[in-house]
């Protein structure tokens, strides 16, 4: 089974494609310009690198949130494009759960962290038990301090760009229970939402046409936030 997979959820761009469990080429850019400038080139690029057409494609794969709000329409437009191009489904993957998946087999509860802004992070904790990476807390917005409160007394490996921010509040209040990622698996990847689209396509329930692939944005944008502000104001 050959997986095309897209993060655009947050800074960084990435696009994979994996055959069954195998990595066969990965583009990650964390630099400058915008996904739309950035994610078509990559995708053209990785299919004539891997020698493939978007026809050799059985799954498309894309992280649907949280995250940026622009960058997540990108990536399910870019995929949504591409799947109704050649008919093929689509699986869509919570951008929490593929991080976990950055650090496979990991024996320590996960908590990925990702920086939501105005003092929040998008978190969740996910645990490995015999290969299968099981969801402990689901997705959600929330303060550090809520976030980690809800993790219990456990050791705890915190991931994500969340993590620049909030490491010394943590740490402050778990002390060594809490460990934390290396900058290079803290990144989203599209590698690793390839990876958990093909353990989730294994439940037919997932996999899903192009027109029902939707984002999950957890909270209201800031233009959402600013016109109700603005109408509670009579303004």
């Amino acid at each position: 089974m050959r997986i095309f997979a897209v993060d655009t959820s947050s800074l960084a761009a990435s696009a994979a494609i994996i055959e069954d469990e195998v990595l066969l080429g990965e583009y990650i850019i964390d630099h400058k310009k915008t996904h739309s400038q950035k994610i078509m080139p990559m995708t053209d690029e990785l299919f004539g690198s891997c020698e493939l057409k978007p026809s050799d494609i059985d799954i498309y794969a894309v992280s649907v949130g949280p995250g940026s709000f622009t960058g997540l329409r990108i990536g399910i437009a870019t995929v949504k494009a591409l799947a109704h191009a050649v008919g093929k489904p689509v699986v869509g993957v919570g951008t929490l759960e593929a991080m976990a998946y950055n650090m496979p087999f990991c024996e320590y509860l996960l908590c990925p962290i990702e920086d939501a802004r105005r003092s929040q992070v998008y978190n969740a904790a996910y645990k490995w038990n015999g290969g299968v990476l099981d969801e402990v807390k689901a997705p959600n917005a929330a303060g550090i301090d809520e976030c980690i409160s809800g993790l219990g007394n456990e050791t705890v490996m915190f991931i994500g760009d969340g993590i620049a921010v909030n490491r010394d509040f943590i740490t402050d209040k778990m002390g060594d229970n809490a460990l934390f990622a290396p900058a290079a698996y803290s990144r989203q990847r599209a590698s690793s939402v390839a990876q958990a689209a093909y353990f989730k396509a294994r439940d037919k329930s997932n996999i899903k046409r192009y027109t029902d692939i939707l984002p999950v944005y957890l909270r209201k944008s800031q233009a959402e936030r600013e016109y109700e502000e603005r109408e509670r104001n009579g303004k």
